[in-house]
């Protein structure tokens, strides 16, 4: 086993550890299951974390679903890992949370056969910093706090050089690492941190690499207080979000309907006033990630 996915295999360890020792709550939204059997609506599970959770218990309650002739039950499961082996083991029909990259890595880990029916947003990581108010400000040696998961870090990393920080190897991928980094001009540090705590590290450190969900939850808006940030291409399609089932579910026609219930307008609508913008909607065919 290469030293790439021992640290892939590490990273997922310690998210189940740290998962357990927190606490999994079910929230049901919408009419219950009861009234959903004896009206004939069609039932679906979503499991889902922090503001994504938060947007489908929106939906659940939202005039589009009722439309749609679905209730939805929200599943609110913290942890990555967790909501995928939820997923496998049929405990939620749907998942939402997760990027394309952190898809492939989790089937490639697992032998898992998820797949992705639809996509969501692209929610921007940021180069943050306390100390420095431009780019062309950074110093030489500067320090750069970096995610301690394989996904998030070398999204960083892409990021970095999509900035002009430095080079990457040409077959750099999800799973590439700082040790892929054949230029650096800025002679850049980096300390790796739990990526959850990027906005309480800005004061000790040069620059913070920091996904949009662990921003919005520090009161950062990736828009207006990052000095760079991610924007949809074909350079971040690998970082969209995606709506996750079970393989022999990716073509039932209630399931796909939640795609149509996330791009509503009613739902972006709230989604835009909810979050400032910074869940930007991608509505692609899965082919296009797969390209």
């Amino acid at each position: 086993m290469n030293n790439k996915w021992k640290s892939l295999l590490t990273a997922a360890s310690l998210l189940t550890l740290l998962a357990g020792c927190g606490s999994t709550a079910d929230s049901a939204t919408g009419s219950s299951t009861e009234e959903a059997a004896a009206s004939g609506s069609k039932v679906i599970t979503i499991g889902s974390q922090s503001s994504d959770a938060q947007i489908w218990e929106y939906i659940a309650e939202s005039e589009a679903a009722q439309k749609a002739g679905l209730t939805l039950e929200v599943k609110d499961i913290d942890g990555g890992p967790q909501l995928n082996t939820a997923t496998v083991d049929e405990e939620v029909d749907v998942n939402a949370f997760q990027s394309w990259a952190y898809l492939q890595s989790f089937n490639e880990q697992t032998g898992a056969e998820l797949t992705a029916f639809a996509t969501t947003y692209l929610e921007p990581m940021g180069v943050y910093s306390e100390k420095h108010t431009t780019l062309e400000e950074i110093p030489d040696g500067a320090v750069v706090a970096i995610a301690d998961n394989p996904s998030n870090a070398s999204r960083g990393l892409l990021l970095l050089q999509a900035a002009g920080l430095l080079t990457l190897t040409d077959d750099f991928d999800a799973l590439g690492t700082t040790a892929d980094i054949v230029g650096n001009p800025k002679n850049l540090e980096f300390v790796e941190i739990d990526d959850t705590t990027g906005p309480r590290v800005l004061a000790d450190v040069d620059l913070a690499l920091i996904s949009n969900s662990v921003a919005l939850e520090g009161g950062l808006n990736v828009l207006e207080d990052s000095l760079y940030y991610e924007e949809v291409s074909e350079d971040t399609k690998n970082n969209i979000n995606i709506l996750v089932t079970q393989k022999e579910n990716a073509d039932d026609s209630d399931i796909l309907k939640l795609a149509e219930l996330y791009h509503s307008e009613e739902v972006q609508d709230y989604i835009a006033e909810e979050f400032g913008g910074t869940k930007v909607a991608v509505q692609k065919e899965i082919s296009y990630l797969e390209e």
